[in-house]
């Protein structure tokens, strides 16, 4: 045995050689993260206090979740970075979650649409992580889908009351799809990261989600009375997304709101 193999790997080779794995992992805490930021804005602004509170429970759900993806990632990255570190002391190009979560919303025609699309995509895909060859992930999955599996029968039901309801409910719903359609198809994208998680059984390729994705939505819309979109036009964004950190200006507002306090007074506790 020679000098080299008998030394062992400092952290930061065992980070480069984890680097797909702790990539996925960014990937799955940063939509949570971002997403529930998002629906946390509504906090006392709902359009009836049933609603202002199950948005604010279903940000909790997801914050719940991004923590458990941030403090697995930062233990096999082995730098050092806890899940207050990894949420708030990286860059926006450091960022790895969907375009479609960063978003902006106007109204809460927008916010539903959105919640949905992405609600019916992270249960898919959550249910093939709970079957994960990775104990951690496995664990993980299985405990956020029981939350998330509520969020899909949530959202559904709001794009059907809304959708089917007045003539400016339908109306609304209908504009917010066309805005939120061009950004889905980077959902089902498959790259280097998605084929070494594929690789090692640690996750699903990503497209292997679309049929199922597809078949759910199409039901909820026609349902709701509300007009699917081309598949094609889903396409627009999907291959210069926020997976591989090329964001829109809007997440840069959202994380100089999110991160000013850590920023501002770093290393404070309360």
């Amino acid at each position: 045995m020679t000098a080299a193999q008998m030394t062992p790997p400092t952290a930061n080779q065992l980070a480069s050689a984890a680097t797909p794995l702790v990539d996925g992992l960014l990937r799955l805490g940063d939509n949570a993260l971002i997403l529930s930021q998002r629906l946390s804005a509504w906090c006392g602004h709902g359009p009836v206090i049933e609603e202002d509170m199950a948005l604010t429970n279903t940000a909790l759900d997801l914050l719940g979740q991004a923590r458990m993806w941030f403090s697995l990632a930062g233990r096999i990255e082995g730098q050092g970075r806890d899940e207050d570190a990894l949420a708030y002391l990286r860059d926006s190009h450091h960022f790895r979650n969907l375009l479609l979560v960063e978003r902006a919303d106007d109204d809460y025609a927008q916010t539903m649409v959105r919640q949905f699309l992405f609600d019916v995509w992270h249960y898919f895909l959550l249910e093939r992580l709970s079957q994960s060859t990775d104990a951690d992930i496995a664990a993980i999955a299985s405990k956020s889908i029981k939350e998330v599996a509520y969020h899909v029968r949530r959202s559904s039901d709001m794009v059907v009351r809304l959708g089917d309801g007045t003539d400016e409910s339908h109306q609304r719903m209908q504009d917010a799809i066309e805005l939120f359609w061009p950004y889905v198809g980077e959902m089902f994208v498959d790259d280097a990261i998605d084929q070494e998680w594929n690789k090692q059984g640690w996750g699903p390729l990503p497209s292997s989600l679309q049929t199922s994705w597809l078949s759910h939505v199409e039901q909820v819309f026609a349902e709701a009375t509300l007009k699917l979109p081309p598949l094609e036009g889903a396409m627009h964004q999907a291959f210069r997304g926020g997976r591989s950190g090329r964001h829109t200006e809007q997440l840069g507002y959202l994380l100089a709101e999110m991160q000013f306090l850590p920023r501002a007074y770093p290393g404070a506790s309360w």
